[in-house]
């Protein structure tokens, strides 16, 4: 296979010569600049916010970013080459989780992305707005209706360019063209080109329309149903965060954007006078553990998008979190607030293979097994942006709920935000996949994977200091599958795949359950659950650890402006605001709530 990234020092001193405004020094920072906002974290939450600013010309914005650029590297490029981007990669943060007790003691590889882009550079870059439900509850906790579903959805056209695919089929009945905005700077599409199993995934939703209906367009509000992806692989490429938002502003004499450092704490410059509450005005900055720090003043806020894991272990190491904790590991508290760090929700996925009768349905296996034509899809691809290396993984994808009436209503209370929020999801991938890392595919047999993934999970974890020192990882504990209505949940999800397959259309194509998910018997509770402990693992999908609340909520480390309780120019802006985790890839969401908080930090709306 060919190689997949270019040199880092090389594509940034390239860089240099023709964009003075990214720096990949902080002492190479312009010495005369004084910038009035400062904004940590380069994913969907730090890039729309430093884009909107710097709208303003007299606004100066610096975007801060621990990883490298992502410009040039080619498995970003490439939607199809998303899966070798982690972990273990140079845009990986390579996290680990704690030992689950709901898995079996086993220890989770955890990505999250270290670049230009953060996590939207990295991930699989499945386009979903989450539903009504979810949103208007965001509004109830917070009692702000400006973050209700009626309210939010105008700012999800403003971020859409819905752009046709690149085989240029006909979309008719697989996406809802009214619903979508068609200026917007990120690129999102349906399939790009078709997988063996889509006329059976659609199929189901005819054969046992009951249980799994067909949903044209799951952004509508009310997700639930079977329906085709909506991803943010437009006109063949990724469609990321930095290259929607960012590169096409990065000549704004305006905005700067620094690479390869990493933000160690805020800095406080002492109290507010009415208030007394400390006044955070500055960051320290350091590209490794052994360099120089350097401190950067912002006159007006510091933003922190650093994500779910990181925004709070800086808020930590900046002494913002429970007092207890930051006592345990020597940081000075200024701010006490319990719930920094607290309320880690995730979505656990389970990879559930099936064998398929011929191998020209296997597609996916194919190319991994081959590398002659792996180079020639790669080759079409460069030529063109077209054939499968311009998709993403999954062309169809589904959102049920646990019926009414069933028996768990008798015991558990629905986690779910509402009707319009499903409990689990379906991914279908035409190959061998696996949740557990590491396991290779097959050298023989045919394949394909319809993951579950439990979407409304009640489990809650933490994000916690391992340390003082901000170069030491945080303890990350998901608590995964640790709730008896999350395994619950993901016992129905995995019987549900099973009774998907059965439908007629399927006849002739599977063969049966296949690779080791071959000898689960589904109609033992025991063995479905052994078989969810052994296999869950992430979906990338943590939110909640600096949570939004209402004005007076003890229980939340924002408030409904995103402002940090207890502080004075001090913002987040990222998935870790989220109260409840969204039934749904949550990149969407991430993009509307900075949308949404550009707006509020231009009008200098004051909401408490």
């Amino acid at each position: 296979m060919r190689l997949l990234t270019i040199g880092l020092l090389e594509l940034v001193a390239g860089l240099g010569l023709t964009r003075a405004a990214l720096f990949a020094d902080p002492a190479n920072l312009p010495s005369d600049r004084e910038y009035e906002y400062i904004i940590v974290g380069a994913g969907p939450g730090g890039s729309v916010v430093a884009s909107r600013l710097s709208e303003d010309p007299d606004i100066n914005v610096l975007l801060i970013e621990a990883g490298p650029n992502d410009e040039g590297v080619l498995g970003i490029e490439v939607p199809y080459l998303g899966y070798t981007l982690q972990p273990d990669t140079a845009y990986d943060w390579n996290y680990t989780t704690t030992p689950q007790t709901g898995l079996d003691g086993r220890v989770i590889v955890y990505s999250r992305g270290r670049v230009l882009g953060g996590s939207s550079s990295i991930n699989l870059m499945v386009w979903t707005r989450s539903s009504r439900d979810d949103f208007d509850r965001y509004a109830s906790v917070s009692g702000d209706d400006g973050w209700s579903w009626n309210a939010v959805e105008p700012y999800f056209r403003k971020i859409e360019h819905l752009v046709p695919p690149v085989d240029h089929h006909n979309t008719s009945g697989q996406v809802d063209f009214d619903i979508h905005g068609h200026i917007g700077p990120v690129n999102i599409t349906v399939a790009n080109v078709p997988f063996p199993i889509d006329p059976h995934v659609y199929g189901t939703t005819q054969d046992l329309s009951d249980e799994f209906p067909y949903n044209e367009d799951m952004n509508s509000g009310d997700p639930i149903g079977i329906g085709w992806t909506q991803g943010t692989y437009g006109n063949g490429m990724r469609s990321s965060a930095t290259s929607s938002y960012v590169r096409p502003v990065l000549t704004r004499p305006n905005l700067d954007v620094l690479v390869n450092t990493t933000v160690t704490e805020v800095i406080t410059t002492g109290e507010d006078v009415e208030g007394h509450v400390p006044v955070f005005a500055g960051v320290q900055v350091a590209q490794s553990s052994t360099s120089t720090s350097f401190a950067l003043r912002a006159t007006k806020e510091i933003i922190l998008s650093a994500g779910a894991i990181n925004t709070p272990q800086i808020l930590m190491l900046s002494g913002i979190g429970p007092s207890l904790h930051l006592a345990s590991v020597g940081v000075e508290t200024l701010v006490d607030n319990p719930t920094v760090g607290q309320h880690l929700a995730d979505h656990p996925r389970v990879s559930n293979q099936f064998g398929v009768a011929t191998g020209e349905d296997d597609l996916y296996d194919a190319i991994a097994r081959n590398s002659t034509l792996f180079d020639e899809v790669l080759a079409e691809w460069e030529a063109g942006k077209q054939g499968v290396m311009a998709n993403g993984g999954s062309n169809h994808i589904g959102w049920l709920r646990i019926p009414e009436d069933d028996p768990v209503w008798l015991t558990e209370e629905d986690p779910s935000a509402g009707p319009t929020s499903p409990h689990y999801e379906f991914l279908f991938r035409p190959g061998f996949t696996s949740t557990v890392t590491g396991t290779p595919v097959p050298s023989t047999g045919y394949f394909i994977t319809i993951s579950a993934v439990v979407v409304s999970p009640s489990s809650s974890g933490s994000v916690t200091l391992s340390s003082g020192s901000p170069f030491d990882f945080p303890t990350i504990d998901p608590a995964f599958l640790s709730t008896s209505f999350d395994a619950y949940a993901m016992r129905t999800a995995i019987r549900s795949v099973g009774r998907f397959v059965s439908a007629s259309t399927w006849d002739g194509f599977i063969t049966g359950q296949a690779a080791s998910f071959a000898s689960v018997d589904l109609d033992s509770d025991e063995a479905v659950d052994a078989w969810a402990r052994s296999q869950a693992s992430t979906i990338w999908h943590p939110t909640g650890t600096a949570r939004m609340g209402g004005c007076i909520d003890n229980d939340s480390v924002v408030d409904p402006d995103l402002r940090v309780k207890g502080t004075k120019g001090l913002r987040v802006i990222d998935a870790s605001v989220l109260p409840f985790i969204p039934a749904a890839h949550p990149q969407a969401v991430v993009y509307a709530f900075a949308e949404r908080a550009a707006d509020l930090i231009k009008s200098g709306r004051q909401f408490c």
